[in-house]
């Protein structure tokens, strides 16, 4: 993924071995176009990321992480590296923390595809959202934490950093719903009969609640780089999603870290969240909603943006097998991780069911 070492069970680890495109031409771009080069960086490779494959650019003295499209097909409007690049470019310096993005080069013919350089952030990784390696102040902190991003982000109005055209205004919902239907039409490996139930339900009962903010589209505790004293967050990871949106939707894809179990797909359902020092979802919705002086959200409409959420990560998942099959996978653990679009999509059926139980239909 983004900008960290990932050592240990948390966090993804650097490799060896040679990365697969020219690194004389990646070190000549460099010396022409990252201000701060002094002499040829070491390319790491990174593992753990199911997306962007990412390096580390190591020279002795300072780091960079390079982020590139993946090589071979990919899907159409997927692995935007170039849109990474502008949001956290944008967004440096505001209350949303980013690392510096340096540069960014759409010739591919120096490395084989699109590629960005930005600072190397040295922090903390967890992949597990209950955070077993802290203790229960450290857990309520840390989820404070990420809940004042979260509202920050969605407190900034996308003019003001040049990002007033970084998508459209509106209609999020429908054009995500068509737009995850298509990716996951188009890396089908088996038929899922509640993927094809979502993909008929959802679009017929969008809430009229049509709010438009900067998203981040991947909002989970692993996306967080944490500094390694204290629960206090560094850098915001993979913004390849990002765009104008709706903010709930934003809010509950990673709100469904309270719905799924770790087997799931890295949740903690199922845990006792008080002993934990974890706020439960009600409370984490109420910050939210006191942090952006939004009302409180309407239940049907809540619960409708979880079952959302959790159709579009079955999507994610199934875009991750395909790519595994094909060979383009950015981690060896891609099959594993992607086999879950089946389970998730069956939860977030029976969400629907749920939903259609509270509304009388």
């Amino acid at each position: 993924m983004s900008i960290t070492n990932r050592k240990s069970k948390a966090c993804a680890t650097a490799t060896t071995g040679a990365p697969a495109f020219d690194e004389d031409a990646l070190d000549a771009y460099l010396r022409a176009h990252l201000p701060p080069y002094r002499q040829r960086f070491r390319v790491v490779p990174l593992t753990g990321g199911q997306s962007n494959p990412t390096f580390v650019l190591d020279d002795g003295q300072q780091k960079f992480v390079l982020r590139k499209k993946p090589n071979g097909v990919v899907l159409q409007s997927a692995h935007a590296v170039d849109r990474e690049y502008r949001v956290i470019r944008a967004l440096h310096g505001t209350g949303v923390p980013v690392a510096k993005a340096w540069c960014y080069c759409d010739n591919a013919a120096i490395i084989g595809t699109p590629f960005y350089v930005m600072a190397y952030v040295d922090g903390r990784q967890f992949m597990d959202p209950a955070l077993p390696d802290l203790t229960p102040v450290e857990r309520h902190k840390a989820w404070d934490q990420f809940n004042q991003t979260i509202a920050a982000l969605h407190n900034i109005d996308p003019a003001t950093i040049g990002l007033s055209d970084f998508g459209k205004a509106g209609h999020y919902i429908q054009r995500q719903l068509d737009r995850w239907s298509r990716q996951y039409r188009a890396s089908e490996t088996e038929p899922i009969e509640a993927m094809e139930k979502l993909m008929r339900w959802l679009p017929e009962h969008i809430p009229d609640d049509d709010a438009t903010t900067l998203v981040h589209g991947d909002l989970r505790m692993d996306n967080l780089l944490f500094d390694r004293q204290e629960p206090r967050i560094l850098a915001v990871l993979d913004w390849e999603l990002s765009t104008l949106g709706h903010p709930l939707a934003d809010l509950s894809y990673h709100v469904m870290s309270w719905r799924l179990t770790a087997d799931q797909f890295r949740g903690m359902a199922g845990r006792d969240l008080k002993a934990l020092g974890i706020p439960d979802e009600a409370e984490y919705l109420q910050w939210y909603c006191e942090r952006t002086g939004r009302p409180p959200i309407n239940p049907l409409h809540w619960e409708f943006h979880v079952a959302f959420s959790m159709f579009r990560l079955a999507a994610i998942l199934q875009g991750i097998v395909k790519r595994a099959i094909d060979g383009n996978a950015a981690s060896d653990q891609a099959l594993v991780t992607g086999r879950r679009a089946r389970t998730v999509a069956e939860i977030a059926w029976r969400q629907v069911e749920d939903l259609r139980e509270m509304n009388g239909r």
